[in-house]
């Protein structure tokens, strides 16, 4: 393919769907192209904001805690393992809406409760636990939304 072919086709890439910068670069490392053509086409993409780490972390984020029910920590992680900067990340994460975070939180406990069997509360909450931390939950709110001797404030 030549570097148009290629441009063209990270661009249509790009349109379709959010990507950040590494997974670009993972895309043109398949292609056959010089390291001055990859450079040109990364730079193009960029400037045309085709590509914008900070969109894409601000999309993942929201799209993880929404949709894949994922916690602060697994979503940071994931974010850090793209590649994305930890000042980019800081300000995506800030967009969390508090109270929807914690209403996922709950609904994730209140449904593993459910199918979690322990010989008392202790060993469930501690499955619990668990599990929410396993799903990057922290585990101040992990223990907000349990409230047993703890504030009560996630089972309203």
């Amino acid at each position: 393919m030549t570097t148009d072919e290629v441009l063209y086709k990270l661009a249509a890439r790009c349109s379709a769907s959010e990507l950040c910068l590494a997974d670009v670069e993972a895309k043109l490392s398949r292609y056959d192209l010089t390291e001055e053509e990859r450079t040109h086409i990364l730079r193009h993409l960029v400037e045309e904001r085709y590509v914008d780490d900070s969109r894409y972390a601000e999309a993942f984020v929201r799209d993880k805690y929404r949709f894949n029910k994922w916690g602060r920590i697994k979503i940071g992680q994931g974010l850090r393992m793209k590649g994305i900067d930890s000042e980019t990340i800081k300000v995506a994460m800030e967009a969390i809406d508090e109270e929807e975070y914690m209403d996922i939180l709950r609904a994730l406990i209140e449904a593993k409760r459910k199918s979690v069997k322990g010989r008392n509360d202790y060993e469930v909450n501690a499955k619990l636990i668990r599990f929410a931390t396993g799903r990057g939950f922290e585990y101040e709110a992990i223990k907000r939304c349990l409230g047993n001797d703890v504030e009560d404030d996630c089972w309203d």
